[in-house]
């Protein structure tokens, strides 16, 4: 397990941040992460297995060994914490809240993110979206996955077309961002989108929970997402699937505010 960075405030607020799919890392917040801690706000944006510069192979993480490297950097954190997750990272706060319970955990933040309720894993809800989306009135305009990934030939972890990855993800995003997001691509575990979650009402069901949908995000329509677990408040941001690139002024100023 690898954190790329360490509280440097004597704040008794802290923020995990934890990165999504294929071009995540720690890394990904670098503009989110100076302004928390410009208003006085510890920071931990977290290398999740596999990614940034943790170098477990893809193939043999799990869904576990995500929550487990956010419970370990949670346990040595002093107070609470708000857990903010971008999506895939939605699915690995939602788990990790359950063993931290609300004593622990502050809030959740979902950042665009997949939202389950117990026994859902990604997949699952990536279906309950699209077919939420063809049905809705004003259908959305959204890529199809198998467009642009790619699967390895044992099938067992999968890859962005870097092709792609701009119009999908982050199209619009300054080029030097882009140019990092494509250096830091890295082939992602299926295990990790097809686990359910395992979760209570009396734990994860209690956290307070944010939702920051964006809006103009190409990959997935989420206009439904927030019907399926209770958010206490709602976002939204006029940007790609990727504001920490885009808006991070704006992401940062929301993160203030609901903490």
């Amino acid at each position: 397990m690898l954190v790329m960075n360490t509280p440097t405030s004597s704040s008794d607020k802290t923020y995990i941040l934890v990165h999504g799919a294929w071009y995540g890392g720690g890394w990904c917040w670098h503009k989110v992460v100076p302004l928390l801690e410009s208003r006085g706000y510890a920071v931990i944006p977290v290398d999740l297995p596999g990614y940034g510069q943790d170098t477990t192979p893809a193939a043999s993480v799990t869904l576990d060994d995500y929550v487990t490297t956010v419970l370990d950097v949670a346990g040595s954190v002093k107070g609470k914490v708000v857990l903010v997750g971008h999506s895939l990272g939605g699915a690995v706060i939602s788990q990790a809240s359950e063993f931290l319970g609300p004593e622990k955990a502050e809030k959740l933040v979902y950042v665009d993110a997949f939202l389950l309720r117990n026994g859902e894993s990604i997949l699952a809800q990536v279906q309950q979206l699209a077919e939420a989306s063809k049905a809705a009135p004003e259908p959305a305009a959204e890529q199809l996955a198998a467009d642009y990934l790619i699967f390895s030939d044992d099938q067992k972890t999968c890859l962005v077309d870097p092709a792609r990855m701009q119009e999908v993800f982050c199209h619009d995003a300054p080029a030097e961002d882009v140019a990092l997001a494509k250096a830091n691509l890295r082939w992602q575990p299926v295990a990790g989108l097809a686990t359910p979650i395992s979760v209570t009402d009396e734990r994860y069901g209690v956290i307070p929970k944010v939702y920051i949908r964006c809006t103009k995000s190409r990959d997935l329509d989420r206009r439904s997402i927030v019907q399926h677990v209770p958010c206490q408040q709602v976002f939204e941001l006029p940007s790609s699937h990727s504001p920490f690139f885009s808006m991070p002024d704006r992401l940062a100023a929301i993160l203030e505010e609901v903490y």
